[in-house]
This record gives structure tokens, sequence and C-alpha cells, in this order.
């Protein structure tokens, strides 16, 4: 099989709990640029947060905000913001619950507090710079959200207010009760799809490896898609191959099971 593209999340699967990446995963994303390859980092972040470790690494091109946005060669392939009544729903409620959200636009991090422990917490763990207080004038902006201090048991509520969405929780060490507004039709699997019909490339020939239950989509859309060992347990089943944790070089170990790597 002659693969052409790598689809990579961040969180969990390039970088350690500590924020850093391996040796080998670095390397292992130059081998396969080497061979004509195109690496795009896929993830629920921001693509404001993550271009600094995208030049890092020399990636070709973007996924963020769980699939609504996607960039290759500057040319905007996805955008697709929430819709304005849906995100105001999810406000109400949360304002109603004493839950906190965190919006993302094309340029900033929006926050409906900037002082909660919860909300000071998560921009901590995922080093969050460009914050701000959540403003009425960018409700018809907001590409990704998060529910922050939310229970299991509130879920439900949330995924009754439109048949389109559903919450995946964030599995990050030092992260609780927290969980992605994804859509149905707007997520990580949806933009690859966009992604390799742009580069006329086969679902086959692309590899994917995610860790967390906002990465299923994409890891069914492609030909080959891994499970990091530090993964999700629910999202196994939605994986052709399992490899080992982000700090054991899962991305280097998984792409050496092809023999694309040496």
């Amino acid at each position: 099989m002659t693969y052409k593209t790598l689809f990579l999340d961040i969180d969990g699967t390039i970088l350690t709990p500590n924020h850093t990446y391996t040796a080998c995963t670095k390397d292992a994303i130059k081998q396969v640029q080497q061979q004509g390859i195109l690496v795009f980092i896929c993830t629920g972040r921001p693509l404001h947060e993550v271009k600094e470790l995208g030049e890092e690494l020399g990636v070709e091109g973007y996924i963020g905000y769980n699939g609504a946005y996607a960039i290759y060669e500057n040319h905007i392939l996805v955008n697709t913001p929430i819709d304005k009544q849906v995100l105001e729903q999810f406000l109400a409620l949360a304002q109603q619950n004493h839950h906190e959200l965190v919006c993302y636009t094309k340029d900033k991090n929006y926050y409906t507090s900037l002082s909660h422990p919860a909300i000071k917490n998560f921009v901590d763990v995922f080093q969050l710079r460009n914050n701000q207080l959540l403003t009425t004038d960018v409700h018809d902006q907001i590409l990704g959200s998060s529910i922050i201090n939310v229970l299991p048991s509130q879920v439900q509520a949330y995924e009754e207010l439109d048949a389109d969405i559903y919450l995946s929780e964030v599995t990050v060490n030092n992260i609780s009760n927290c969980y992605d507004i994804i859509r149905q039709q707007v997520n990580k699997g949806e933009a690859i799809k966009s992604v390799l019909q742009h580069l006329d490339v086969e679902p086959r020939q692309a590899i994917a490896f995610g860790d967390g239950m906002n990465d299923k989509e994409m890891l069914q859309v492609v030909g080959e898609g891994f499970a990091m060992e530090n993964s999700n347990p629910g999202l196994f089943a939605y994986a052709k191959h399992r490899t080992t944790s982000v700090e054991e070089s899962g991305i280097y170990n998984g792409l050496k099971q092809l023999q694309l790597v040496r």
C-alpha cells in the first residue's frame, strides 16, 4: 500500500502529559515525510494555539476545533462555526447549572468566566493564551467549544438540546468533568474526508493516530487507524490497530507496524 497522508491528534498522542514529545515521535514524522506522506495535525484545540508545535514538527496542514476548520497550503478547506442559536442554548443551560464554557474562534479563546478555578486549571493544563471573557458579538464565530465543571449525569441534558450534537469527555491528565461539544456532521472524520477529497487521496491511503473519543470518527474514516495504549478505553473498538502509549512513542511504533519507519 502506498500511503499518502498521516493525521495526528495532539494531547495524549503527540504530546505527553508534561507537554513534550519524544525524539522518536519527531523522527517518525520526518521519516514518513521523506517518503512523500503529508502530515496533518488533527486536534480539538484551536489552531492559533498549535501553530508553534506544527512548525516545530514541520507538518503540512492542520485540522482544528474537532474538525470545524481545516487548512492546507493557505487553502481553507473547512470552516463551519457552531450554529449561534445552538450555542446560546448551551450557554443558557450552562448558566442554569453553574457550568462554564470555553469557546474558540479563529483567533482567540473565550470563556464564560476567567476566575472560576476549573477555568484556571483548564487554561493551565492546556497552556492556553489569547484568553478573553466571552461576549455576544462573537457568538456567530465559535468554531469549537468545551463544557467545564459538568458531571456525567448532566451530559444528557445538553445532548437533548440538539440531535446533531454529542459530548465527548476530555481525557487528559488533571482535567475532569470536561466535555468537548462534537457535531455529528462536523468532526475530525468529516474534516479528513474534505482534506482527502481536496488532495485526491483515497481513505485507504490515510493513517491516523488518536487517544480520545473525539478521535473515533477520524480512526473510522482512514484505512489505518491507531489507538494509543493510553486511549480512552471506549476508543479501541473504533481502531484497526493498537500501539504503545504516548510516553512510549506510540506514533513511531505504530508506523513501524506499517513498515514506514526504521
